[in-house]
Order: C-alpha cells, then structure tokens, then sequence
C-alpha cells in the first residue's frame, strides 16, 4: 500500500511539474502567446500601410509554439482617446506597445517609465529632438523604433530641378505636428541661403488646411513643400485638384501624398517600415533582446514618387521630370491617384 501511495504522489509530482512547465509559457521559451498593443495615430493612406505590414509580418512569425494576439485601435488624433487607449492597454497586461506616429510613442514612452513595458515606435520623424531616445545607435530606457527622418535638402534640389526659376516656395503644415519642425526649418534656412521668397500657411484639420491652400493659390507660390505631415496627409484628397488646376506642383514627404494627388512624394516606403517595425517587435519579444540596447531604424529617402495624373494637369512633361529627377534620387517611381494602397 505504502508503495502505491509512493508512485501515486511522485505521479501527482510529475504531473504538477509539467503544468508548471506550461504555465510558464514565455520565460520557457518553447511555447508563448504574446499579447501586443497598436495604436495609430490618424487614419491616413501612410500610417495605415505602416500597420497592415506590422500586423501582416508578425502574422508570419507564427508558429505552432508562437503566437500573437494583437489589440489595434485608432485615436483619431484625439489626446484624450490617445491616453485612455495606453493606459487599456498596460490594464490589458500588453507584452509590449507599439506606438505610430510621434504622439502616440510620446504617450506611450511617458506611461510605461514606471513599468517598463517595452515600446516600439514607428514612422516617428525625429526621435533624438523630440526626446523618445537617448541617442539612435543606443535608445536608453525601455523605447526604441522606426524612424522616417526626411531628408528635406533633397526635396527642394528636385523642385528647382524641376523648376529653376522658380522664386517663391510654399510651406504648407501644422504647426502643431512634432514631424513637421525640424523639416520646416531646416526648409527656410535652404530657401534662406538660395534667396527664394517664403510663403507660409498652416492647418490644425481639413477646413483649415482648405483654406491654407487657397491662400497658397491666391499669393501665387510656385511649388508647395510638406514634410511627412499628418494634419496635411489627411487634408491632400481635399485639395489636391485646386493646387493641379492653378499649376502648383505639392512637393511632399511620402509617397502616400502623390497616392492621394500630390504631385511628388519623396520618402521612406512605408510598406517596408512597417515590415522593419514587426522584425524590431520579434527581436524584444522572442529574441529576448533589450530596447535599451537595439538601434533605432533609419531608411535611405531616397524614393521619389510621382503623380502621372496631377504631373499632367499641371503642365510637367513626365519624361522630362523623370530625366531631370534621376540623379537625384535612388529611384523614380509613377503613380495614380487613389483613396488607399492596394
């Protein structure tokens, strides 16, 4: 008897040993469902491509032992929707967050400072200036991400490019978006240096960004620049076809822009980010590395991206402007207007 009741509590034993071993799950590292919080910023063409490739890439990662449960929201760019849908996610235990566009990972870096839930930022522009990260080789703290820095310099080259007497620039944003001021002004100290004339119009949403651009028409500029602005992105399917018929080309800082009419969008391929944003999410996650200790992502700006349609309507021969972008760029690429990328 003693020695059934011996094998039977060594089987109760082994028994609550594998349970235990299951119940582990992560920190085993043989089986784990990780649970990721998504927060978009606005619904435009750009940020939406960066999370469909987010959640399409850590989809592939999958395995039989692997898993991913993804909770996604939109704040609409509303600061209040923002900080309720952070703090859902660290009541909803997330492994980690993932923050698109430069409010949404400074929201999230300011929440998680105390419990250190990792964060991993997408399409922020300017991660140094804005505080997020210590330095891009080493981020610091529990942060690190994407960047879509803009190479402004280059965008103004392709407009007197395409332009050469051109002599009075547009600078078309919102004053209150954190991507649009470092490319502002690194934008008025290049027309500064060439002596070229500054118009300056701002909007805080689409009516306001409508009326930006009829003051553009009326003060007549010769080209409008717009870094990766999400106020403007939003806006570009408004007046797109004012800017075409008054035959000012929209020169702008992603390809999303030219998607949505813009003549010319020059940038990162969001697609691609969106894709390198889930490989960083993989390595903290599964690869057990530290955010602190991965570098931030930089991308080469070096696609452009015309609007064949709108580069007809204003007037620009295409063979011409592809010629004269061409050693200007890593690539030139057509397009046509549409709500969305396929």
């Amino acid at each position: 008897m003693k020695k059934t009741m011996k094998r039977i509590v060594t089987m109760l034993m082994a028994f609550a040993m594998v349970l235990g071993l299951a119940a582990c799950g992560k920190s085993a590292g043989k089986s784990a469902t990780y649970k990721i919080g998504i927060c978009n910023y606005v619904d435009d063409a750009s940020l939406n491509q960066i999370v469909e490739n987010i959640q399409n890439t850590l989809k592939s990662y999958e395995t039989d032992g692997i898993k991913f449960e993804i909770l996604y929201q939109n704040c609409n760019a509303d600061a209040n929707v923002m900080n309720q849908i952070v703090q859902n996610f660290i009541a909803q235990k997330v492994d980690l967050m993932v923050g698109v566009a430069t409010p949404v990972a400074m929201t999230m870096q300011g929440a998680t400072e105390d419990n250190k839930i990792p964060v991993v930022f997408a399409a922020v522009s300017d991660p140094l200036a804005t505080g997020i990260v210590e330095s891009l080789e080493k981020p610091g703290a529990n942060i690190t991400g994407t960047s879509d820095y803009l190479d402004t310099a280059a965008i103004f080259n392709l407009i007197f490019a395409a332009d050469a007497k051109a002599d009075c620039i547009g600078l078309l944003y919102d004053a209150g978006q954190d991507a649009s001021t470092t490319a502002i002004a690194q934008a008025k100290e290049y027309l500064a240096k060439k002596g070229v004339k500054v118009v300056e119009h701002t909007g805080t949403n689409v009516q306001e960004v409508m009326l930006a651009a009829d003051a553009m028409i009326a003060d007549g500029v010769d080209a409008i620049f717009t870094p990766s602005d999400n106020t403007i992105m939003q806006a570009e399917l408004s007046i797109y076809e004012k800017l075409a018929a008054a035959k000012i080309p929209h020169y702008t800082g992603a390809d999303s822009f030219a998607l949505n009419g813009a003549f010319l969008g020059y940038g990162v391929d969001y697609a691609n980010l969106g894709v390198e944003t889930a490989e960083m999410v993989k390595e903290i996650l599964i690869d057990k590395k530290n955010p602190a200790e991965v570098s931030v992502r930089t991308f080469d700006n070096g696609t452009a991206t015309i609007n064949t349609e709108t580069c007809k309507e204003i007037g620009f021969d295409l063979e011409t402007v592809k010629k004269a972008f061409a050693p200007l760029c890593t690539k030139v690429q057509e397009i046509k207007t549409a709500e969305s990328f396929n």
